[in-house]
Parts: C-alpha cells; structure tokens; sequence
C-alpha cells in the first residue's frame, strides 16, 4: 500500500504571511480513479491547459467553482486530505547557521510532511511496510542540492514514529513532476492560493487610481468564500479560521481531519512587529 503526498508552495514574503506550503494526500487505491474523474472533469468543462491560482477570472469562476466542487467531494469522503502551512511575516527566525538560512526550503518541507499529515497514525495494514510517494513541483535547487534535498526527505523513515508505524520512503518515490499533468496537484494549488491571497489581504486591494477592486479580485474573493464552504462542510464544523492552527483533541486528529491548517512558529524567532 502507499500513500501519495502531491507538495506545492507559494508566496515566501507576503506582507501578512509567508512561507505557504501545501500538500494533498491519497491513497494508492483511490489514486486512478480520482484522477481520472478530475480529469474528464476538466475535459468537460474545456479547461485545456492548466488550472491554477492565478488564472482565477471571472469568466472562468463557474468553471473553477465546479473543479473545486468535485475535488472537495472527495475531501468530504477523506479520500482527499489536504493540509496548509504558513508562518506569520514578523516571525523571523533567529539562531540560524548560514547552511540553515540557504537550506531553508528544504528545511520546511521536512516539517511540513513530517507532522502535517499525521502521518504515525495512518489508517493502513499495521502488519505491514506502507510506503510514501512524494510528488514536489519543481525544486529550487541545483542539481547537487537537488539531491541533498531528497535524501533530507528520504530520512523521514528514520523518525522513531515513522518507524513504530512501518512508514517507509524510497528514493525513486520522491521526485519532480511537471504539474501541467497532474489535476490533483492543480486544484490543490488554487486552494493554497486563495489562502495566501485572502491571509495577505489581497481581496480588499483596489485597481490603480479608484476605490474599488478589479473583477479578477472579486472572482478570487468569491472562489475563496466557496472553498471556506466546503471546508466547513468536509471538517463538519461551523466556523474555520484561516490563520491559525486547526484544533485537534488528540494526536489522531491531525490524521483523521481531512482539511486541516498549520500556522507554523519557528522555534526561535524575533518578533518584528515590535521592533
């Protein structure tokens, strides 16, 4: 059995929050045919090249809302899992060695598939090895720190926890991919987007020299809004808050959950909202 982990990030410097990294979870026996549907899905609604973010529109907004809807009909199933990180701006790290400032990426990446997922308490055969298979978008390295990068991640299966749950990471499972072949990957990407757009304020920026905000900004904000919906829908509560971390009763929760936040706090930092 494995589990495939589809990661994207955006937005390092936002003026709010910063250091976005996304990922979305399936299992290997829900993966052909959720891909699959996501597929025709945009075959049918003639959206030929790729759906992202940033290609939000109004004439295109009914035509991403019905993508979203199909993708968190399987989040609603926790067939999907999908999990958020961010860091608040002021929060700057201190105590960093130069190796660490230049691995930064690296370094988050690690955390965010080390614990957002919860990943030790998986719902897999406890009697056997599971495997995780990591699809990234495009490594900011070169090709030596490329490398390096994944065997980082490949030494996640060392982890006490990793181990106790018979997780297991193969080289060959962590890799790049081109994200114009991947739907899944894709409509994680609007959802990361619209949490960076509205957490930084970019709903209530208006068009240059008037006081209101263009139709791209207001198609966004009401995509954003229909996500919100779902989410509440697939978590099964009332209220959801962006910028913090969603609450969970036990460990299990962050496995459990299927949409779940993580406003990450480094473990040293200089608040520089107060300097």
């Amino acid at each position: 059995m494995e589990y495939i982990i589809y990661c994207d990030e955006s937005v390092t410097d936002g003026k709010y929050y910063s250091d976005f990294f996304g990922g979305v979870l399936v299992r290997s026996g829900d993966f052909d045919e959720i891909k699959d549907t996501l597929e025709a899905k945009k075959q049918e609604l003639n959206l030929l090249n790729e759906i992202k973010w940033s290609r939000v529109t109004e004439n295109y907004i009914d035509k991403y809302i019905q993508m979203i809807d199909l993708f968190f009909s399987y989040v609603k199933q926790n067939r999907l899992k999908v999990r958020i990180m961010f860091k608040e701006t002021p929060h700057v790290p201190s105590g960093l060695s130069p190796e660490q400032i230049q691995n930064r990426y690296s370094l988050l990446y690690y955390q965010f598939v080390k614990h957002s997922f919860g990943l030790p308490h998986h719902d897999g055969p406890a009697d056997k090895d599971v495997y995780l298979r990591l699809y990234f978008d495009e490594i900011p390295y070169p090709l030596d720190q490329r490398d390096a990068f994944k065997a980082h991640i490949l030494s996640l299966q060392k982890f006490w926890q990793f181990r106790k749950a018979r997780l297991k990471i193969r080289l060959d499972d962590i890799a790049e991919i081109n994200s114009k072949k991947h739907t899944i990957q894709q409509c994680m990407d609007i959802v990361l987007g619209a949490m960076a757009f509205v957490l930084n304020k970019k709903h209530l920026e208006t068009a240059p020299g008037t006081n209101e905000r263009g139709k791209r900004t207001i198609a966004k904000e009401k995509l954003f809004n229909h996500i919100i919906e779902l989410i509440k829908e697939s978590n099964g509560c009332e209220v959801f808050c962006i910028c913090e971390t969603t609450p969970a009763k036990s460990p299990k929760d962050y496995w459990i959950t299927p949409y779940r936040h993580w406003k990450f706090l480094p473990a040293e930092f200089r608040d520089m909202k107060y300097i």
